[in-house]
């Protein structure tokens, strides 16, 4: 994927500051709201250093028992390929079959947005700066409650790839815990080049979805079933998701949203945001918090949908 500038458009949100015509202070108070509904979820700082807290890689791959209850029922249709049980099965945003309980908490999503600075350092940045070639950026992602990503991008408008869950990824596993921060890339890997999305000098767009959910996604693989689908033969991965799932997925981005944007940008990544992302170290009420934060408006939402427009000029 060529990476360019990046500008945060929120298509689903562009609107979610409040109504054309409210008093700032309104919408302010309305961003308080909702900032403070996202993290309050988060746990207090002396339970981060609790012995449940997880001190190795996060473990993406879904709980047994979510796994017990999709055993049978799952099913992949990529493109104009069906396998498994679930041949010829009408994709639908709502569960990979499985009856969920109802939810009792508004999905949330926390978004920020870190550049590399002269000092090879991550630093809060202002999405809607002007980035050059060579300019490196990286994405931290955080969730109120656990769930399931899958990110996907398009190039100058083109067919859609799904590049998370990902084969070479996390054993194929896309499950997000709480409060325990995602990033991408990562900052793990062994090699600087990967860590970062590196700006080129080509001119262009590229649009990065965000897409969680409470469970997976139907007819799309994970786990084993992605790993093995991605060794069926080569070009089958990336995989390119069907029409009707991408349809789907662009309608989510029009449902009603809360929005809480920070201004607070330039600061350096913190080492607890460091350790959260890289250990599974869930992150306190103390820590910074997500430079854009969006809420479904309703509590029986079961997808939430972001997009990044990454343009370069």
């Amino acid at each position: 994927m060529r990476t360019r500038t990046i500008l945060f458009l929120v298509a689903m949100v562009l609107s979610g500051f409040g109504p054309r015509g409210v008093a700032p202070l309104f919408a302010q108070e309305q961003e308080e709201d909702v900032r403070g509904a996202f993290l309050t979820s988060r746990p207090k700082p002396v339970e981060k250093s609790s012995s449940s807290a997880t001190t190795a890689k996060p473990n993406r791959r879904r709980p047994k028992t979510s796994q017990a209850k999709v055993s049978g029922s799952a099913s992949v249709a990529v493109g104009s390929t069906n396998t498994s049980a679930g041949v010829g099965a009408k994709t639908d945003l709502k569960t990979n079959g499985v009856a969920t309980e109802k939810p009792n908490q508004k999905m949330g999503l926390g978004l920020t947005l870190f550049a590399r600075d002269a000092n090879g350092l991550s630093v809060r940045t202002d999405p809607s700066r002007v980035f050059r070639n060579g300019d490196r950026v990286r994405v931290l992602l955080e969730t109120n409650t656990d769930g399931y990503l899958y990110i996907f991008n398009t190039t100058d408008g083109g067919k859609p790839v799904m590049i998370y869950p990902s084969a070479e990824l996390d054993e194929g596993g896309n499950y997000i815990q709480s409060h325990v921060p995602f990033e991408i890339p990562s900052s793990t890997e062994t090699e600087e080049r990967l860590r970062w999305f590196a700006f080129d000098k080509y001119a262009g767009a590229e649009r990065l979805y965000f897409v969680f959910t409470r469970d997976p996604l139907p007819l799309v693989p994970t786990e084993d079933d992605l790993i093995n689908y991605c060794k069926q033969g080569e070009g089958r991965c990336p995989i390119k998701p069907e029409a009707e799932l991408w349809v789907k997925i662009q309608t989510e981005m029009s449902a009603p949203v809360q929005v809480a944007k920070s201004q607070r940008y330039g600061k350096a990544q913190t080492s607890a945001e460091i350790d959260a992302s890289t250990r599974g170290i869930g992150l306190s009420k103390e820590d910074p918090e997500p430079s854009l934060v969006m809420m479904r408006a309703s509590t029986d939402a079961n997808v939430l949908v972001a997009m990044l427009e990454l343009i370069h000029k």
